[in-house]
């Protein structure tokens, strides 16, 4: 096999397809990277107990074939090429890479104990690659990080019809963001559950233009953009439903500046030592406000922002402030509005801008109030 490609080209798609590989496994040529090239482009494809990918690219192709190295040690290397034009040749038991000047050599592992590719499920439609992309990243933040609640580290993918919704609780905060989804027929519906880090990783890989393919069937789900190619195993269970949860009756709101208010909280959070709360104590009429407090006894924070409330009297709430600071900067509006049900309940955090039903919510459980 010989093939030769920008070194750019190739470090992109030897790490897009790296983010598979498992850190440690018993079996060796799970850590290794297959590389296949042919009639003009480079295959790489990884892949471990949970997911798989295969990334393409183009590549001009001296002589066709394949082989396999270890990943992350291609890896290391591609990243400390010089740039320009990069040449890979396989010669007896190893593959030599060179580039400017520079020459590496990688032992090669044994093709015949490497598993083949999972196919890709069901196709079940179309998502915009970087509306995805976002609405990842904005319910990730609410994921679980306890591995003895497995299904809690997951986001809720759910098809239905024309819309996908994402969702993901660890039992103290809930998000969910629903965005269109371009179904390939009209009785499309799914409902399962996917490693928040694992999909991550995968809207990461993605580029950020165009449409990306959603399959999904009964044990993975798998996403296909312009020769990328990733699939990962679902996670068993299913995650609580939010429907009830975020019906809130008759809530009053404030509407908040966003960035003011982020910067807020982290300099009044500066002295809420072990995860203690931040207090937040919302006042309507002309001069409406939100009072942010933090701390206990001598060491104490404060601040007051301006704030459109629509409540009638003074209403206080807390939260652990690594959630609230997680919630906030989820959200890319000017402002956020926070709905509340009463003093020291739950309360939800949506767009500031109230127009039509809102496609991002994040609700957040109170906690008790410190005695500042």
């Amino acid at each position: 096999m010989e093939f030769r490609m920008e070194r750019g080209a190739l470090t992109d798609a030897v790490s897009r397809a790296a983010r598979v590989l498992p850190a440690r496994s018993p079996v060796p040529v799970l850590g290794g990277l297959l590389l296949e090239a042919d009639a003009g482009r480079l295959l790489v494809s990884g892949l471990d107990f949970e997911a798989s990918a295969r990334v393409g690219a183009e590549a001009r192709t001296v002589r066709p074939g394949k082989v396999l190295v270890m990943g992350r040690r291609l890896l290391d290397i591609c990243k400390v090429l010089p740039e320009g034009p990069v040449e890979c040749v396989v010669e007896g038991s190893r593959l030599t890479v060179t580039g400017d000047g520079s020459r590496f050599g990688l032992s090669v592992l044994p093709l015949d104990d490497y598993p083949a590719l999972p196919p890709l499920p069901e196709l079940r439609g179309a998502v915009d690659a970087a509306e995805f992309a976002s609405a990842v990243a904005q319910v990730s933040v609410a994921a679980g990080r306890d591995d003895t609640l497995p299904t809690l580290t997951g986001i809720r993918l759910g098809l239905d019809g024309s819309a996908m919704t994402l969702a993901a609780t660890d039992r103290y905060r809930f998000a969910v963001r629903t965005l269109p989804f371009d179904a390939k027929g009209p009785d499309v519906t799914a409902d399962v559950v996917v490693s928040a880090r694992r999909l991550t990783e995968i809207a990461r890989s993605l580029g950020r233009s165009g449409q990306v393919d959603v399959a999904v069937d009964g044990g993975s789900v798998g996403f296909e953009q312009a020769g990328t190619r990733t699939t990962v195993r679902l996670l068993d269970g299913r995650l609580p439903r939010h429907d009830k949860l975020f019906a809130m009756a008759d809530p009053v709101a404030a509407v908040v500046d966003r960035a003011l208010l982020v910067e807020a909280v982290r300099r009044v959070s500066v002295v809420a030592d072990g995860g203690s709360p931040l207090q937040m104590t919302f006042s309507g009429g002309p001069d409406g406000s939100v009072l942010l407090q933090a701390g206990f006894e001598d060491d104490v924070a404060s601040q007051r922002l301006p704030a459109a409330f629509d409540g009638a009297e003074e209403m206080t709430v807390a939260f652990n402030p690594g959630y609230l600071m997680d919630a906030l900067s989820s959200f890319g509006g000017s402002t956020v509005r926070v709905k509340l049900m009463g003093p020291g309940q739950r309360a939800m955090i949506t767009d500031g801008k109230d127009t039509g039903p809102a496609t991002h919510e994040h609700l957040l459980m109170s906690v008790k109030p410190a005695l500042l």
